[in-house]
């Protein structure tokens, strides 16, 4: 006997068997158990994901000689001739291959006739979507009042192309994509009854490869075990598929998290030796820095435990993570439009390094030694010896005296050692001296201090931004607080309403004020003045803008 591939042999042939369209099953069920069948129903969705296996079922429901029932027997001559393809009262039509309105003219010549064995004459029309606008018009009155023994089933890929005459005159039933998980428990069931051995890894490969569709799985897992020799091994479909495993971005996201632009290109290096299809890179380490975003808010024990991603995601901060994945997202798109593939993914990584805030990244020696040549000093201008200045050559203005300006408090850096004695009046300044940046400098610049010394800080963070409060930007707070008072210093955080005036508000306060002064220096300008009375002009407001410094 034959071999039958597993999208036939798997094809459902009850509604019950129908993989993840309960939304669809439920209205079907609930009209033929109760009777309340409609003449035309059009099943829209992507490829492969149960449209005119559901037409099929249900035109077995209506037409099984125990009555119309939800359950079809799949016994009787009706049912059987149905799942076999000769029923004579199912006209199946490919609306692709048959789109003239003559076509359609001659299909619906023999609509008036009664059904030969069935119940119901029914018409099955897949890709109505290609059947040309005159087809339409031929089909819209049988198609609105049909004769009682006759219903319309439409399947369609793409039911924008429908013109809405036709959408107006069918029940609509949309048929989702499903997921991968779905997909995926599916073919462990298809493999279990077939006796297969297979990875549960294998198939999450799988089901991702098949993007929504169940036949295409299907297809993909024949595939496979003809490829794995009779089981299907995550190896063998690595393989097979062409893909790339996670483990082997794990280099480019070690060097990001090290902030080493050498150990970056070297990952690359090693990646183009072993594939040749960079976008591809690119999406595996989209769907790395998403997992361990996912990671940072739930914790660990999400989705599969990925012990690499887990270390990785406690070193890399959560906003560095958002940056990257942006970054990436807007490289893929890219992608197309750059010389070649391994340059577009080393110039979105290098973006990944330069972009970060408060970035460093480590230089190789040669890198090192190259830049110090860049800021060596200008050397002296060559003059020729008979170089003679001409005599009406302009005189150069002298140089001023250097005016020696005293550094202010917020100038100044922290000494080697820093006194360890600080009031709460000194929190802005000790603020604008900390080594952070990002979310954690927001904390602290939004938080106003009770008690300040290096035997303690306790602030206050207002409550509007309470959102700034989490353990590990206080963490990141605590540190560069220690390294500021050169020892261990005890951090607390409440989050209420400031006794004091928070830094933020002190830089509000203070950048409102220099607005007012701009704005009020200009109003009384007298040339400014002048040019609004003769041009009869006015100042607008937000053009305004202090000068700093």
């Amino acid at each position: 006997m034959s071999y039958q591939v597993l999208a036939r042999k798997w094809r459902p042939r009850r509604f019950e068997d129908v993989v993840g369209q309960e939304h669809v099953l439920k209205a079907l069920v609930n009209a033929l158990t109760h009777q309340r069948l409609h003449h035309a129903y059009l099943f829209t969705g992507t490829r492969g994901v149960g449209k005119t296996t559901l037409a099929r079922i249900f035109a077995k429901a209506l037409n099984c000689q125990t009555g119309i029932t939800a359950t079809p027997c799949g016994t009787c001559a009706a049912c059987t001739e149905i799942d076999s393809g000769r029923f004579v009262d199912l006209i199946e039509v490919d609306a692709a291959s048959r789109t003239k309105v003559e076509d359609t003219r001659d299909l619906l010549d023999n609509v008036q006739y009664a059904p030969t064995a069935g119940r119901f004459k029914v018409y099955l029309i897949d890709e109505v979507h290609m059947l040309s606008t005159n087809s339409f018009n031929a089909l819209l009155k049988t198609l609105e009042e049909p004769p009682p023994h006759v219903k319309f089933l439409l399947a369609t890929t793409d039911p924008q192309k429908l013109p809405v005459t036709v959408l107006s005159r069918c029940l609509q039933f949309n048929l989702k994509r499903l997921s991968s998980e779905a997909i995926a428990a599916h073919l462990a069931r298809v493999l279990d009854a077939e006796t297969v051995a297979y990875d549960a890894a294998a198939l999450r490969l799988i089901s991702r490869a098949a993007d929504g569709s169940v036949r295409d799985a299907l297809s993909l897992l024949d595939q496979a075990i003809a490829y794995g020799a009779g089981a299907v091994k995550e190896a063998e479909v690595n393989a097979m598929l062409g893909t790339l495993e996670r483990g082997e971005v794990y280099g480019v996201l070690e060097a990001l998290a090290a902030q080493d632009g050498a150990a970056l290109l070297n990952a690359v290096e090693r990646l183009s030796q072993g594939t040749a299809d960079f976008k591809q890179v690119l999406e595996t380490l989209l769907s790395a820095l998403h997992h361990m975003a996912v990671l940072q808010t739930v914790g660990e024990g999400f989705g599969d435990d990925d012990e690499t991603l887990q270390v990785l995601a406690r070193r890399i901060p959560a906003e560095d993570i958002q940056l990257y994945y942006q970054i990436g997202v807007l490289g893929a798109r890219d992608l197309p439009y750059s010389p070649d593939g391994r340059t577009a993914l080393e110039m979105t990584l290098l973006r990944m390094l330069a972009f970060r805030p408060g970035a460093a990244v480590r230089q190789s020696p040669s890198a090192r030694m190259v830049d110090s040549k860049l800021n060596e000093p200008p050397r002296a201008e060559f003059k020729p010896s008979g170089f003679r200045p001409e005599k009406h050559t302009i005189a150069e203005p002298k140089t001023p005296p250097p005016v020696t300006v005293a550094p202010t408090a917020a100038s100044q850096a922290p000494a080697a050692t820093v006194p360890l004695k600080a009031t709460t009046s000194d929190w802005p300044t000790i603020v604008r001296l900390l080594k952070l940046d990002g979310f954690a400098r927001q904390l602290a610049s939004n938080c106003a201090a009770e008690q300040c010394s290096a035997a303690g800080v306790k602030l206050t963070l207002a409550t509007a931004h309470a959102s700034f409060h989490s353990q590990k930007l206080e963490q990141r707070l605590k540190e560069a607080l220690s390294d500021y008072f050169g020892t261990p210093v005890p951090l607390s955080i409440r989050v209420g309403e400031p006794a004091a005036e928070t830094p933020a508000e002190q830089q509000t306060r203070a950048a409102q004020q220099r607005q007012a002064a701009a704005q009020q220096e200009i109003e009384s300008d007298g040339t400014v003045r002048a040019m609004l009375d003769t041009f009869n002009g006015r100042i607008v407001p937000d053009s305004v803008r202090p000068i700093d410094g």
